[in-house]
């Protein structure tokens, strides 16, 4: 061995028994830090679970901290929600493990990292007291702010990859009500007779008021047990993209999003037989068959052309010129100007999006009950509830035909195309590929999973946030 190569070899073993030595717990420094981190105003009133989670992060060998959430209202945020994150409770993936004759004898590609250490997350939930808006979280209208902090993530070097995390709401069994007049369900309801089948179904389970499942039995959500595609979750998702992210050096992940009407949008759903997670699309070759690059109401609906709907390199997509301006905006006073707001968009409303699944999966008798296709019925639904907002006819719902303060399909209140904060019980992170497609990979299946976690509410909120910043958008 050379002197440089036994050099460097010293050196890596005083690194490694450092290391050690901090993340074993046992360190004196590492005991303080965490207990001051607690101290912090943003952290020191939260539920013992999340700050316990938190601290163990901080404590962590870490690139930052866990973010200090900044109040963005005279008042501070209140936290109504949380999700701890780990990966136990999906079936095991090459992501997160070895198995042995797949994926050993390669580096780990996501989960390891410090030792081995337990890939850990959390995801705090606050809304912002602002003036004049909504504190209510139940109320679409207002404007939450979501924190993830993440530690053993590797960095992703490689395929232009990234993780993007998931709020999951699962569908469930509306409430009977007299049809529309067109003979169809009126929104976020069912027919008596969709009732009635739905009762026949598995075990009886399917009644107003419960978490839907495909087979009629109790709901599974996804187990370290399952197999894909035999033994799976029998429930219906609703996925809202929590956007993207990759790790820091020490392969610890911090990301901050905003939820408000604006950005409550999900992925079209006629992208959802084209991902490669519904048993049997892929052994077909229909993955990535069709994607939404050019924006309309899918395969059976309007078809636009990239001429007029597809991203102009003069005038690029900007998916985030929704939010309304005003004369007494502090960072940039203008006036509202509906025409200039995006509408070349590919994403629906989340709780319209519900409405296309509502479709699918529960209207068996009062939405095509000739038509038993899954694609098909997800095609179909898709292209009738958006015809149902989308004023212009162009298969596009935009900022302004779903604007929160406005009627659509006969004058009913667009508050009812949203799905609230509350409404979302279980978050998840994939690792993403670059495949074109808006949906998660895999979707709706949990082969793409890195980590997961169920919603713990709090109740009463509690003060989560230190004094203003300089920014209140």
């Amino acid at each position: 061995m050379t002197s440089k190569r036994k050099a460097a070899t010293a050196v890596a073993a005083a690194l490694t028994l450092g290391a050690t030595a901090a993340l074993s717990g046992g360190a004196q420094a590492v005991a303080q830090q965490a207990g001051g981190f607690t101290d912090r105003g943003d952290i020191r009133f939260l539920p013992q679970p999340l700050k316990d989670r938190l601290a163990l992060l901080a404590g962590r060998p870490v690139t930052f901290p866990p973010m200090t959430a900044f109040s963005e209202a005279p008042s501070p945020s209140q936290l109504f929600q949380y999700y701890l994150l780990d990966t136990k409770n999906f079936q095991p993936n090459v992501f997160t493990t070895t198995i042995p004759g797949i994926n050993d004898g390669v580096a780990p590609t996501a989960t390891g990292p410090n030792h081995d250490l337990p890939t850990l997350g959390g995801l705090r939930v606050v809304v912002e007291p602002k003036p004049g808006l909504p504190t209510d979280p139940n109320d679409p209208g207002s404007f939450v702010d979501m924190f993830t902090d993440i530690s053993g993530l590797f960095v992703i070097n490689n395929e232009s990859g990234w993780y993007e995390g998931w709020m999951i709401h699962d569908v469930t069994v509306p409430d009977v009500a007299a049809l529309r007049a067109d003979g169809h369900a009126a929104f976020g309801t069912i027919t008596a007779a969709d009732a009635a089948a739905l009762a026949k179904m598995g075990d009886y389970h399917n009644k107003p008021g419960a978490v839907f499942t495909t087979d009629g039995k109790a709901p599974h959500e996804p187990s370290a047990t399952d197999h894909w595609p035999d033994k799976v979750s029998n429930l219906v998702p609703i996925q809202l993209s929590l956007g993207a992210y990759n790790a820091t050096q020490q392969s610890d992940i911090h990301s901050y999003w905003e939820l408000n009407q604006y950005t409550n949008w999900v992925p079209p759903t006629y992208e959802l037989p084209f991902t490669g997670g519904i048993p049997g699309t892929f052994e077909k070759g229909r993955i990535g068959a069709l994607s939404s690059i050019v924006p309309g109401s899918g395969p059976a609906g309007v078809k636009n052309k990239p001429q007029v709907d597809g991203d102009n390199p003069n005038i690029p997509r900007d998916p985030d010129r929704l939010l309304n301006t005003s004369p007494d905006d502090p960072d940039r006073p203008m006036p509202n100007n509906d025409d200039h707001k995006e509408k070349r968009l590919r994403f629906v409303p989340s709780g319209l999006g519900n409405e296309v699944m509502l479709d699918v999966y529960l209207r068996t008798a009062s939405f095509e009950p000739y038509e038993h296709r899954l694609d098909q019925r997800i095609f179909d639904a898709y292209a009738a509830e958006v015809a149902r907002v989308d004023g212009n006819h162009d298969g596009i719902v935009d900022a302004v035909e779903a604007d929160l303060e406005g009627t659509s399909d006969g004058g009913q209140s667009n508050d009812r195309l949203f799905l609230p904060a509350t409404a979302y019980n279980r978050v998840a992170v994939t690792r993403e590929i670059n495949d074109g497609l808006l949906s998660p990979r895999f979707a709706p299946s949990q082969r793409a999973w890195v980590l997961s976690g169920d919603i713990a509410r709090v109740s009463p909120s509690v003060p989560a946030s230190i004094p203003q910043d300089g920014d209140n958008r």
